[in-house]
């Protein structure tokens, strides 16, 4: 391994990367993702979702602003991934969210679950993850047990196991707006309370496409196709071509349909709106034809 960053990725699982994008590029950023925590995602509105009380998620952010590409393909994060995850990694996911304040460990001590672990047992398959800050993080800081990447098959870890933890160890990533840096998802880590103020950040997701993943992911689509903005694809090279998965249909789903978690609410607000816009057609003739009598007057 060549990098810095490589060599920090395998000691410690973690390492900070150095500003990768300028002030104006981060603004735009900023501002492209803070108008998608406007309103829920519903209807023609593309707003954030939300499958927790404590989070407001954004899909598919490298749709949102160039700085989101731009950092994704970054020299840097290319090198580092190129040296410590080989030539066959590309980015899956590309996802943020915004952390509400709370003092609930809503996100505690675990290692990320992504992959088939029946189907794959004679190794731990390397994933990195891309973190950068939106917003400026001084609690609530995603925190890592450094040296504990690549030793037992990621899972959650019960309130009862986290005094066993090598807390020493554990480093705390705040900083300002701006800041990224790289960790091995299979390393111990949490997102950190209390949360004091809330937290907007992106996590890129680089692994192998072609390691069989766990079913939960399978049927949530989790790892699909990423969706990009063809204004932002002007300056590619061919490795981020091939980083971004051009042309890899490896987990592509076919007329993929996401199975509906709340039906019977989601069917009553569909009956609710549609009986809006059905009054609202009514109220349009209604007055078309007032208007109509009042002009023949």
């Amino acid at each position: 391994m060549s990098s810095r960053i490589a060599k920090e990725l395998d000691e410690f699982g973690i390492t900070r990367l150095p500003q990768l994008v300028g002030p104006q590029t981060l603004r735009e950023m900023q501002a492209a993702f803070a108008g998608r925590l406007t309103d829920m995602r519903w209807n023609d509105n593309d707003g954030y979702e939300r499958t927790e009380r404590y989070r407001f998620m954004v899909q598919d952010v490298l749709t949102l602003a160039q700085g989101f590409v731009d950092i994704a393909v970054h020299p840097l994060v290319k090198e580092g991934l190129r040296d410590y995850l080989g030539e066959s990694c590309e980015l899956v996911e590309a996802k943020g969210w915004k952390s509400l304040p709370t003092k609930k460990d809503f996100h505690g001590w675990h290692g990320d679950c992504w992959y088939d672990q029946d189907k794959v047992k004679d190794r731990i398959p390397r994933e990195v993850k891309l973190a950068f800050y939106l917003t400026d993080v001084t609690s609530g800081a995603f925190q890592f047990i450094k040296g504990s990447h690549g030793k037992v098959v990621p899972r959650v870890y019960k309130k009862h196991e986290v005094p066993e933890l090598s807390l020493e160890r554990m480093v705390a990533m705040t900083g300002p707006a701006g800041s990224a840096f790289l960790f091995d998802t299979s390393g111990i880590h949490r997102q950190s309370i209390p949360i004091l103020e809330a937290r907007q950040a992106i996590f890129l997701n680089y692994h192998d496409p072609s390691v069989p993943l766990q079913q939960e992911d399978i049927e949530y689509y989790r790892y699909h196709p990423l969706l990009l903005n063809a204004a932002f694809l002007g300056n590619l090279t061919a490795e981020d071509y091939r980083l971004l998965g051009f042309g890899n249909k490896t987990n592509y789903i076919h007329a993929f349909q996401r199975r509906a978690q709340h039906r019977g609410f989601q069917a009553m607000m569909q009956m609710g709106y549609t009986t809006k816009l059905y009054a609202g057609e009514i109220r349009r003739r209604v007055t078309g034809k007032l208007a109509r009598l009042l002009g023949m007057k």
